[in-house]
């Protein structure tokens, strides 16, 4: 299929795409699945505290089981005594099941996203950049012109270097590269902007 691409002056053309990625089928389950996966294996898990085993130190008695007329203990490790294990602490990231997530299941999903955004008019094509864009003001008025001011930019390389320090300061707009950008980052965006570069370097990876 052709997809309208343009460059900064606004002058339009097409470019041609692959239909497997711009207008494949929609498969919403798949996508809440990869999302829910996704999102269960990137929540941060790091609290965690000894528990009794863990503990290093003797595991011999504090004293004697009987004859001192005390309470009967074990060793110093035990969660009643400072400096033991803690019981029923957090276990951390360990104690969590991780969701298998192969790459094909990521990359059916990517392409339900990407052809629904271009189903509703919402992705963009722009002509690789060649210069340069240093200020924000300048940056901010393409945007305006555009109509992309909630936007992910997925670039190639040398698009995203030579704009990357005018787009970070804007709000609701992320500029990234190809190998760095997931199914949440399509959602959380209203338009997707892609390169020319940038869309064959995609275009690779289904191919």
């Amino acid at each position: 299929m052709k997809i309208d691409k343009l460059n900064l002056d606004g002058k339009k053309s097409s470019i041609e795409v692959l239909d497997k990625i711009f207008s494949a089928k929609i498969n919403s389950k798949l996508v809440g699945s990869v999302l829910y996966k996704t999102n269960a294996n990137y929540k941060g898990r790091h609290a965690k505290t000894k528990q009794q085993n863990e503990v290093k130190g003797p595991t011999s008695k504090i004293y004697a089981q009987k004859g001192t007329g005390n309470a009967r203990h074990a060793s110093k490790k035990a969660p009643i005594f400072v400096g033991g294990g803690i019981a029923h602490g957090p276990k951390g990231q360990l104690a969590y099941k991780t969701r298998k997530l192969n790459k094909m299941e990521k990359k059916q999903s990517i392409a339900s996203l990407i052809s629904e955004k271009t189903k509703n008019k919402e992705i963009l094509i722009l002509s690789d950049f060649k210069n340069e864009i240093k200020k924000t003001k300048e940056m901010n008025m393409i945007l305006k012109k555009f109509e992309i001011l909630d936007s992910l930019f997925i670039l190639d390389k040398s698009s995203k270097e030579k704009i990357e320090k005018s787009i970070r300061n804007i709000p609701n707009t992320k500029a990234t590269d190809i190998n760095h950008f997931s199914a949440f980052d399509i959602i959380k965006f209203k338009k997707i902007v892609f390169t020319e570069s940038s869309v064959k370097e995609l275009e690779k990876r289904y191919t």
